[in-house]
């Protein structure tokens, strides 16, 4: 219970990381407020399996694209549970195409979305961590696409370059204050965006290549969130966590290395 007496905010903690890391939070202790996007489907089953831990639980509807959804939400967070600790910042969006065809109304809503409001969301909270006095933790969820320019990805590729750059950027104006900001890099994570994109049929195939034999979970990449939210991780900030067992590098093992899949 290494986060017990912390309170957390989590975005897009509907289903996927958000929710990953919003379980796992609470799992070592902590109170958190959860958010998606309005009229969600799926965010009030998040906050009902958080509450079913024995932990307080908020859940907040608003669109974090914008600086005014961020307002909204961090308002209404501290009006709900008086202060922050922890901030897990997740929003995203992503459209494969050609680079060719790429629309340019969804190159920009991926950076609006990805980039600009992780932003507003880390500015915000950091406003008031550095008002209240006593530090906090802010993560950010990048991606290995921060690093590798897969193909057909031309908008998110480029988002998450730059969240993980500004990550980095915020974490030395905040050193001062004791606020430690670090990036999750996670590989290819088995969520229902993946399943409803590649097909059952395909990841299963997929997993074979995986030097793990299988795809992470979400309670993976909230495990490493966990971590970097604790006390265990106040001397490290600026850094990138990359969480990917190995599929950054999938290509250069022999075939003879791979593990078996695992059932």
């Amino acid at each position: 219970m290494k986060l017990e007496g912390k309170t957390a905010l989590v975005t897009g903690a509907g289903r996927g990381i958000g929710k990953g890391c919003a379980l796992e939070l609470a799992r070592q202790g902590a109170d958190v407020v959860v958010n998606d996007r309005p009229e969600s489907p799926d965010l009030q089953h998040t906050a009902e399996e958080i509450r079913a831990l024995g932990r307080r639980c908020e859940a907040i509807e608003a669109d974090v694209f914008g600086r005014s959804g961020c307002e909204f939400l961090v308002d209404r967070a501290l009006s709900a549970v008086g202060r922050l600790d922890v901030l897990v910042s997740n929003p995203a969006f992503s459209v494969r195409a050609d680079f060719l065809d790429y629309d340019p109304a969804v190159f920009e809503k991926t950076i609006q979305g990805t980039l600009i409001g992780g932003f507003h969301l880390s500015q915000l909270t950091a406003r008031h961590m550095v008002e209240r006095g006593g530090g906090g933790k802010i993560i950010f969820i990048s991606s290995i696409h921060a690093r590798m320019p897969y193909a057909r990805s031309v908008a998110y590729n480029a988002a998450k370059a730059g969240l993980t750059h500004m990550a980095q950027s915020i974490a030395v104006e905040l050193a001062g204050h004791q606020i430690n900001v670090n990036a999750i890099e996670p590989g290819w994570i088995d969520t229902p965006g993946e399943r409803a994109t590649f097909g059952d049929e395909q990841i299963a195939e997929a997993e074979k290549s995986l030097p793990w034999g299988r795809l992470g979970q979400p309670a993976d990449i909230g495990k490493a969130a966990a971590f970097l939210a604790s006390d265990d991780a106040d001397y490290i900030t600026g850094t990138v966590l990359r969480v990917d067992c190995g599929f950054s590098w999938k290509d250069c093992l022999p075939a003879a290395l791979m593990a078996t899949p695992q059932d």
